[in-house]
């Protein structure tokens, strides 16, 4: 594979007397992993697995000096794979992207092609960003609770984390599938705004907790997004209708519940378990295949603010505080 030369921006991190120092620096693509397919990054996104990366979580990255971002929209320059072709417009989403695999927080990336996914018709590149690995997050959820046979018609699902990049998304897919969605944030200057992605109802994370200690809880929750883990997905595990189903892709909250058998056995609850990064390329053709048609979102200008490469340090440092709602696109130079 011939290889360009010329240096585009990148972020590059790297460890420094036990911290994270991250400097964006002009780099060609000599420095990338000998993959399949060469690709020129215009678009990327924040996540909250970014978060994680540009702090020097070891569970995330492992190794430094580091080119993040887990999501990726560009250009194909370069391929070994018959499959793509050079100029073709592409979208990588998930797998080692940005982990461990120099990621979109960069000018150039270079991946297998079996992580590679020809950009959808019907979406352009930034609407592929303004969902990215959470909105992607969020659209399996909703696969999984139509899977699982939960109707429109059940009752409240409950979308924790509301403010969020998979949250905010998922508010939105949901209610646009015809389900009646509460929406739980501490945000309460986030109302208004989660009222115009779809909810029905806005409410605080504190009105789901329950510390009692009780098996089980007033079934409220025909089903539920849970974004946050812990004893919040703990409380609503507890407090399911009959039939409900709960997905889970997060822990902010904690990586440990503690629950007990009756809410699956007496009132057959499903509780399913979201895998993005992993997630089977048939699988992820097809919900990507969803997001450009019946589930295209109305709300794309809504849910995303876009922002420069430069500006990606502030923005995580925001992140991290908690003082960001939706989805954050970047655009590179």
């Amino acid at each position: 594979m011939n290889l360009p030369t010329t240096p585009r921006p990148s972020w590059i991190l790297y460890e420094e007397n036990g911290s994270i120092v991250p400097r964006l620096e002009n780099r060609d693509a000599s420095h990338l992993p000998e993959h399949d397919v060469l690709i020129q990054v215009h678009h990327s996104s924040l996540n909250y697995k970014d978060a994680l990366s540009w702090s020097g979580h070891k569970g995330i990255t492992r190794e430094f000096p580091h080119q993040p971002g887990v999501d990726a929209a560009g250009t194909v320059v370069a391929s070994d794979s018959p499959e793509f072709l050079a100029g073709q417009e592409v979208i990588v989403v998930g797998y080692d992207l940005g982990m461990n695999t120099a990621g979109g927080h960069g000018g150039w990336i270079r991946v297998p092609a079996e992580w590679v996914i020809p950009k959808p018709e019907g979406l352009s590149p930034v609407e592929c960003m303004t969902l990215g690995t959470a909105g992607f997050t969020a659209a399996q959820s909703l696969y999984r609770i139509q899977q699982n046979g939960l109707s429109t018609d059940a009752g409240e699902i409950l979308v924790t984390g509301a403010s969020g990049g998979v949250g905010s998304v998922a508010v939105s897919l949901l209610a646009a599938a015809g389900y009646q969605v509460t929406a739980a944030t501490r945000q309460e200057d986030h109302v208004d705004w989660l009222t115009s992605l779809g909810a029905s109802a806005v409410i605080s994370t504190d009105e789901v907790l329950d510390d009692s200690g009780k098996p089980m809880l007033r079934p409220r929750w025909a089903g539920a997004v849970e974004t946050v883990g812990g004893p919040l997905l703990e409380s609503i595990l507890r407090s399911t209708q009959r039939r409900a189903v709960v997905t889970c892709c997060g822990m902010i909250g904690g990586t440990a519940i503690s629950t007990n058998i009756f809410p699956f056995i007496l009132r057959g609850l499903t509780f399913v378990g979201i895998d993005s990064a992993e997630c089977p390329m048939a699988m992820k053709k097809e919900i990507w295949g969803r997001l450009a048609t019946d589930w295209k979102s109305a709300h794309f200008d809504v849910l995303r603010e876009t922002i420069l490469l430069e500006n990606i340090p502030e923005r995580i440092a925001r992140m991290k505080q908690g003082q960001t709602r939706g989805r954050v696109v970047v655009t590179h130079p």
